[in-house]
């Protein structure tokens, strides 16, 4: 049986697992950023740490004869205490599905002063076209400029689970964009294709919900 000081260790350990995985997801996002980075996944065996990196542009990555994919393995090791590191690279199905990725296209955009309206209504089209059961993008923050008050915009289209366990199918991302007027908060949920029941998806055609909303009227803060 275990005492009570083993079982604290252990939860103490898995603390700093856990906080260590963070750490290391959260550098991947800002360091991958040019490659077009969606996602990590870290398993620790026995025998080494397995780090499963998905991005747009694996290539670019890996880089000529594998050399940039080791200098990331070495720094990874060395910043983060990691033994015997071993990163996998996977490449984007669909870009247009992924919402971490949509979130900074759109995010991106903004910082280069594109007309925020126009870019979250074709981006939401974009994404409906590559075959999203639903999808919904909220920009928030200085829209207007700088010294502006904060103001969010929304519009969605589709089908998007709100409650209940459906709500686990929907995929999410978030980018901030930082153009001179402030920081903008970019938001993107997107119900992917076949994660529904075929006949809730019927029901939804039958509907004819599939169209493009209106933006959702600006709401100020007080």
């Amino acid at each position: 049986m275990r005492k009570e000081g083993e079982s604290l260790g252990v939860e103490k350990l898995f603390i700093e697992d856990a906080i260590t995985r963070l750490l290391i997801t959260n550098y991947l996002k800002k360091k991958l950023q040019k490659v077009g980075f969606s996602s990590a996944s870290i398993q620790k065996t026995p025998i080494l740490t397995r780090i499963t990196v998905e991005v747009a542009d694996p290539g670019r990555l890996i880089g000529k004869k594998g050399k940039s994919i080791r200098k990331l393995t070495e720094v990874i090791e060395k910043e983060f205490n990691v033994k015997d590191a071993q990163i996998a690279v996977s490449p984007v199905e669909k870009i247009e599905l992924d919402p971490n990725l949509m979130a900074m296209s759109i995010a991106k955009k903004i910082e280069k002063n594109k007309p925020i309206r126009p870019t979250i209504h074709l981006a939401l089209k974009r994404i409906m076209n590559a075959g999203a059961l639903g999808c919904e993008i909220r920009v928030s923050g200085k829209i207007l400029a700088k010294g502006a008050k904060a103001k969010s915009i929304k519009v969605s289209a589709g089908y998007l689970p709100k409650a209940g366990d459906l709500t686990r199918v929907v995929k999410v991302g978030e980018f901030v964009a930082r153009p001179k007027s402030g920081a903008i908060n970019v938001r993107v949920l997107i119900t992917p294709p076949g994660s529904l029941p075929e006949e809730l998806v019927k029901k939804f055609q039958l509907a004819k919900i599939y169209k493009y909303a209106e933006e959702e009227k600006e709401k100020t803060e007080k």
